[in-house]
């Protein structure tokens, strides 16, 4: 990574336009793969058997679980990269991506055979039964075995975020995309494979997104590291800092998803399958909210890094507004097009239902949602990733179950929606006010960078520099 793409980009410039920039450019990517996964479940749905679309929910919140394990050990991978570049040290950056990729695949191996061992007791736990969870079952026996393939795609285009490379980011995830709406048809309609075709799609896919996210950093950031066992053991500790926390962190949400499942389960297929087209609508709705916790870190990590303290606060205050700003056109929008929406996938009753509640005001929420997420990524790259386990897990838990059981007992399957939504506020608050702390911590210089002394002076010197411009 000592090749000339392999500066610190984000240390100079607007911050706002630094963020639009990567957002846009990470949510065109996300957006790619979030439309996939709707098309997935329409294609899955004119099929006309209701039994698809409620397998398709179960096997998410079970896939939701392993994505999220992935998108943990990326998190790690990116702040450890931006942090690096910010401190002016590429090779040190390339290094602890080798690293990071070499424990991430053992580890997801591990956990992808372990899983698979236990698919029909988890899809059981979230409330899979008879031919559903057959189903379920069948279509995860095809993409658990990947966790590994899809863990380098996540880490690799994570760590050409953090060079400020949103474009190289953007194309590796809209590879994976485009492979993937090719071949669903295909396998779905032309083969006659059904779910498993759709599943076989999503596996070409994650190989597609994990060749080209290594192909980039091979080609326009020097590839990786060679291979010292006894610099994998050095770097476990500082590697585990910020991925275990963050995995913690990710695993709640889909552990508080697969509760809102069962709830939604009590009152039938329709309300599963309500449930299921509104998870793969909410990504598409607000994939600029999904982007942003992705294209704030690199932006904070780099100027940590470098001591900018000003323009972390800066990075964090136009993340807000911009949250704002977006969301609201986004639920007007929702509003007037709820009812093509609903008859697109057929619904009809309680799934219905479900589909026009949500697009309505009661997706404001998601503006909350939005705080916890950049919050999240200021913890994870500010030196407290533990923030973000607490964080998620709260709202995940005390944010969500008593909302949801509370709301099921007072409006039945429709309170399942209102409790996910509403339960996050509080939460919301908390995420901020810790974010606060943490920045004027940072400034006070509370949070250890251990920079080398020939890092001081690069510091210095670039600071003085960038105080006179």
């Amino acid at each position: 990574m000592s090749g000339t793409g392999a500066q610190a980009k984000f240390l100079e410039g607007s911050l706002t336009q630094h963020i639009v920039v990567m957002s846009l450019t990470s949510a065109m990517g996300f957006l790619t793969l979030f439309i996939v996964d709707f098309v997935d479940l329409l294609f899955i749905s004119m099929l006309g058997v209701e039994e698809l679309a409620a397998a398709v929910g179960y096997a998410g919140s079970i896939l939701f679980m392993t994505t999220s394990i992935s998108i943990g050990i990326g998190i790690a991978g990116g702040a450890l990269v931006a942090r690096a570049l910010g401190e002016g040290k590429p090779d040190r950056a390339s290094e602890l991506l080798t690293h990071v990729l070499l424990i991430g695949v053992a580890l997801t191996s591990v956990m992808a055979a372990v899983i698979y061992l236990c698919l029909a007791p988890l899809t059981e736990l979230v409330g899979a039964t008879g031919e559903t969870q057959r189903l379920a079952v069948s279509y995860l026996e095809i993409l658990i075995p990947t966790m590994p393939v899809m863990l380098v795609g996540i880490v690799t285009s994570a760590a050409l975020r953090s060079h400020g490379a949103a474009t190289l980011s953007m194309v590796v995830t809209l590879v994976a995309g485009s492979v993937n709406a090719i071949l669903d048809p295909i396998f779905i309609f032309a083969l006659e494979l059904g779910l498993d075709g759709a599943a076989w799609a999503s596996l070409a896919a994650r190989v597609s997104m994990a060749s080209v996210g290594v192909w980039y950093i091979h080609r326009r950031y020097g590839g990786f590291s060679g291979l010292s066992i006894a610099a994998v053991i050095r770097d476990l500790r500082a590697i585990f800092a910020i991925a275990f926390p963050a995995m913690l962190a990710n695993v709640a949400a889909p552990l508080g998803s697969a509760y809102v499942t069962l709830a939604a389960s009590e009152f039938g297929e329709s309300a599963v399958a309500g449930m299921a087209i509104i998870g793969r609508l909410t990504p598409i709705a607000f994939a600029l909210i999904f982007a942003m916790s992705g294209a704030i870190g690199p932006i904070i990590g780099q100027n940590f890094g470098a001591g900018f303290h000003d323009r972390v606060r800066g990075a964090f205050n136009s993340s807000m507004l911009l949250i704002v700003a977006y969301v609201i056109p986004v639920v007007i929008i929702l509003y007037l097009v709820r009812g093509p929406i609903a008859d697109l996938f057929n619904a009809q009753g309680i799934s219905r239902d479900l589909i026009f509640l949500f697009c309505g005001p009661l997706s404001l929420a998601w503006i909350f949602n939005g705080v916890i997420f950049v919050g999240n990524a200021s913890y994870n790259n500010l030196g407290h990733p533990f923030y973000s386990t607490w964080v998620n897990w709260g709202r995940n838990t005390l944010g969500t179950v008593p909302f949801v059981y509370f709301g099921a007992e007072l409006w039945g399957a429709q309170g399942v929606l209102i409790g996910q939504m509403g339960g996050g506020i509080a939460i919301a608050i908390l995420s901020y006010i810790l974010a606060q702390y943490i920045m004027r911590k940072a400034e006070r210089g509370l949070v250890p960078k251990e920079p080398d002394s020939a890092f001081v002076e690069h510091q210095h010197a670039f600071r003085t520099s960038h105080q006179r411009r």
